[in-house]
């Protein structure tokens, strides 16, 4: 039984090490979307576009984002670009980029 257990030790520790890479991609996905769109409510009131899109990012994924703001008549659309790493946040990541992108209609502010 113990030679069994230690034949399945490295298959188990390869099933989790996956695992976790699943969630750091999602994870990814999900912050992308956010950053996109904070930023995109930031640009339809005239605030700094890309400011407001990192601001809502960790650390890890905020030193490779790439965030964008385009207009397009009364739309505002903000795109981001973030890097996966590699097993944990701060080390390498991989060579694509996961994209975010939200749109929103520029609003004017009102005077007193």
């Amino acid at each position: 039984m113990a030679v069994e257990f230690l034949g399945m030790v490295p298959l188990i520790l390869l099933t989790l090490v996956l695992l976790w890479q699943c969630v750091l991609v999602g994870y990814t996905f999900t912050l992308a979307g956010n950053a996109a769109d904070e930023a995109a409510r930031a640009a339809a009131v005239g605030d700094d576009c890309g400011e407001a899109g990192r601001r809502h990012l960790d650390g890890a994924w905020a030193d490779g984002a790439a965030v964008t703001c385009d207009e397009e008549g009364d739309m505002v659309r903000a795109r981001v670009g973030l890097r996966v790493p590699v097993l944990f946040p701060g080390a390498i990541a991989f060579p694509f980029t996961v994209p975010g992108e939200a749109g929103a209609v520029r609003e004017e502010r009102s005077r007193p």
